[in-house]
């Protein structure tokens, strides 16, 4: 009876997608180490290695000290991509293709194969083996009556390839589109910004912290800022960009006491002349306070020390 393969689409969470990652690692070593194996075997002894002498190798490998990250992908895909060099050399030796080469990664497919016992399949869902969660699959169409599926091969995207190809410009536009609505956000938000102040404070202030690094550059705070200051241009307004080194955080905005210590996770404080703040309104209200001195009175005002 033939078989047939059926193709469907499938995506993978972060814990799966990571446990595919090292699967996929493991198949190419074990792949590239039969390979030199046997071509060793044949250079220096003029001997072809069996599909049993291999298992006996993969066994052995699994033992080396070396290879102790292949306790957590399955075996079955293993044992399966050392079938699949055994038909790429009989068909070499047929002389029905050439002489199989190492996989190289991101340079050839990334794919495991997993027999039949290697996965679980009921009603409709699929659950690969060491791993608890069935498939998010996409069934494009159903299997006909009574089919069971006897192998499952994952597989990614080959790189170069016209799918490919077609996905990279489906995610650059989708891309672009957010690129353009958070312009077109920044852009009405510095215009409502000026056209509602006469004068704007902001702080020049440096992120030293990675984390927050990035959530300020998905903000474009940046870019919001060059935008503020152009335009202050076209609208008469004035932008004042309050020193680094101003305790705008640790200053308390009612009496302009300055405390010692505020570590960075402390999201709310109270002063010793009792006024409750709110980290971020409070350094808001200094920074304003400080940018109209500046108009006031010039560069380089800055409230008392206590």
């Amino acid at each position: 009876m033939a078989k047939r393969a059926y193709r469907y689409r499938f995506y993978p969470d972060p814990e799966q997608s990571a446990q595919l990652a090292a699967t996929f690692g493991c198949v190419r070593y074990v792949y590239n180490r039969a390979l030199a194996e046997r071509s060793r075997a044949w250079a220096e002894e003029r001997r072809r290695v069996t599909p049993a002498e291999t298992d006996r190798m993969l066994t052995g490998w699994k033992r080396d000290p070396e290879t102790l990250w292949w306790a957590e992908p399955s075996k079955g895909p293993l044992q399966a991509t050392l079938r699949h060099l055994q038909g790429a050399l009989v068909n070499f030796w047929a002389t029905r293709a050439g002489y199989p080469s190492f996989r190289k990664k991101g340079r050839t497919v990334d794919a495991a194969a997993y027999f039949r016992n290697c996965f679980t399949y009921w009603n409709g869902r699929i659950t690969l083996a060491r791993q608890g969660r069935p498939w998010d699959v996409v069934w494009s169409r159903p299997l006909p009556d009574g089919v069971v599926p006897s192998q499952v091969t994952v597989s990614r995207k080959q790189k170069g390839s016209k799918n490919r190809a077609k996905v990279r410009v489906r995610v650059a536009r989708i891309h672009g589109r957010i690129a353009d609505r958070c312009r077109d956000h920044l852009h009405q938000l510095s215009t409502r910004i000026l056209r509602a102040n006469q004068t704007v404070a902001i702080e020049d202030l440096p992120v030293r912290n990675h984390t927050l690094a990035r959530a300020i550059s998905d903000a474009s705070w940046p870019q919001l800022r060059r935008m503020v200051a152009y335009k202050a241009g076209w609208y008469g307004r004035t932008v004042i960009a309050i020193d680094r080194f101003y305790p705008s955080s640790k200053t308390c905005s009612s009496c302009g006491t300055i405390v010692a210590q505020l570590p960075l996770n402390s999201r709310e404080w109270e002063c010793a002349c009792g006024a409750a703040h709110d980290r971020d309104m409070n350094t808001a209200k200094n920074i304003l306070t400080a940018g109209l001195s500046v108009t006031a009175c010039g560069e380089g005002v800055r409230p008392p020390c206590s």
